[in-house]
């Protein structure tokens, strides 16, 4: 499923607008970055939750070469699904 598909079924489940639906996704996915990069955390009960991760410099191979790289540390988004979402699946 892509975002298309995912504002299609919302439109088809309320009276809204596909535009409407779109620019409130939008605005919601926004929130959701600004308030993980800021707390560190986002916890959607019943849906899952958001963490910031932080990822160490470490050394890698490049596998087209062989050659040794170093791989400059780095934040990552982490989510774990919560317990009403895990029995749905």
């Amino acid at each position: 499923m892509n975002k298309k598909v995912l504002i299609e079924e919302m439109a088809s489940k309320s009276d809204l607008s596909k535009a409407k639906i779109e620019e409130t996704l939008n605005l919601a996915v926004d929130s959701m970055k600004k308030i993980v990069k800021k707390h560190k955390k986002l916890q959607l009960v019943g849906f899952g939750t958001f963490t910031l991760k932080n990822r160490k410099a470490r050394n890698g191979i490049n596998p087209q070469t062989g050659a040794k790289i170093k791989i400059k540390a780095s934040k990552t988004c982490g989510f774990k699904p919560g317990k009403a979402f895990k029995d749905y699946l």
